[in-house]
């Protein structure tokens, strides 16, 4: 078993204790923000501490030395531990760090981080069903995922299979122009397949209890139907990586990509995505375009258990029509996406 480098940012006597277990006889070094440059092919646990105000100021000088050395976790696996006073603050603090850390070339397991609210409440699912008090049920993920990340192997395919989704029809699309001028760039050893979720066709999730939603999953059924279940689930079941094409719609993923998260609970309550990688292309008019992908990562890999390969999302500023076709350097943006996506794939 791989040992573990600790990043921890804050400091409180539940995260110390926590810490304590999670990591029990595991080989731990410490590291801090400073040392981010000497971390290349680690096995990374980022700890930290929220109080009622928010994170850290060391946090945000993680974030800029991570921002600032854009390959200094270049085959690094990692996983995130967030402990917090209150109730707010702690998936906002997460899902900055993961892409921060993604962009730095860190790989995210699926589910990768445990965060723990003031009240814990937030571990009361598992709590029940482990037959375990809260702090136990946070204590005991906090250790699963402690080992996940020292023992996790990126799976690699001979023949992968890519499904390419996005909701835009509109022939002028930047996003859909990037995303097929990266599949064109693929070796033709990846198989690819598009799917258009088109407006009135997704419907999206009514929030069903999960026993009904299991009943359902179970038949390879969904209670609200439509072409989610009868095309889009089978084709994520199928595949080995999605390509999400996601152009900012005020800040955010589309009505029909948003629908798509959450119908995808439908499979993930029988089998969530851990040997499925995520990538994304994110086209802003003018800006915000972190914004979009740290909310793709938060649906698909901290939430539904997909792979975040590294540096798994294609920025790009682009508003009119063809305006993606002549930005700067574009096609050599294009040629390194698709060569990570084939580097990552190809066994």
């Amino acid at each position: 078993m791989n040992g573990l480098t600790l990043i921890q940012i804050g400091e409180s006597d539940r995260l110390a204790r926590l810490l304590a277990f999670a990591i029990g006889d595991l080989r731990v070094r410490r590291a801090g923000a400073a040392d981010t440059t000497q971390l290349a092919g680690a096995r990374v646990i980022f700890a930290v501490h929220v109080d009622a105000f928010g994170a850290p100021a060391q946090l945000h000088t993680l974030l800029r030395a991570l921002r600032s050395h854009p390959g200094c976790l270049s085959g690094c696996i990692g996983g995130v531990i967030v402990d917090a006073d209150g109730e707010l603050y702690s998936k906002a603090s997460a899902q900055a760090l993961v892409f921060a850390a993604n962009s730095a070339g860190c790989l995210f397991p699926g589910k990768p981080l445990v965060e723990g609210t003031g009240s814990l409440y937030n571990q009361h699912i598992f709590a029940k069903t482990q037959r375990l008090s809260l702090e136990q049920a946070y204590f005991t993920r906090a250790r699963q995922l402690c080992r996940r990340v020292a023992e996790f192997t990126p799976p690699k395919f001979a023949q992968p299979k890519l499904l390419m989704l996005h909701a835009s029809s509109n022939p002028g699309s930047n996003t859909v122009w990037m995303g097929r001028q990266t599949l064109a760039r693929l070796p033709e050893a990846i198989s690819t397949r598009e799917i258009l979720l088109q407006n009135g066709t997704v419907q999206d999730c009514r929030g069903c209890s999960y026993e009904a939603c299991r009943h359902f999953a179970e038949g390879g059924r969904c209670f609200y139907g439509g072409a989610v279940t009868e095309q889009v689930l089978p084709a994520v079941q199928q595949a080995d990586a999605v390509l999400l094409l996601c152009p900012n719609y005020n800040d955010a993923v589309s009505a029909n990509m948003t629908a798509f998260f959450n119908r995808l609970t439908n499979l993930a309550v029988v089998r969530e995505l851990w040997d499925k990688y995520v990538w994304a292309v994110v086209v802003s008019g003018f800006s915000g375009s972190d914004l979009v992908a740290r909310q793709v990562l938060g649906a698909m890999c901290l939430n539904k258990a997909a792979i975040l390969p590294p540096r798994f999302c294609l920025l790009q500023t682009a508003n009119d029509p063809g305006a993606a076709a002549g930005a700067e350097n574009i096609a050599a943006k294009l040629d390194a996406f698709a060569k990570n996506i084939a580097d990552t794939l190809l066994a």
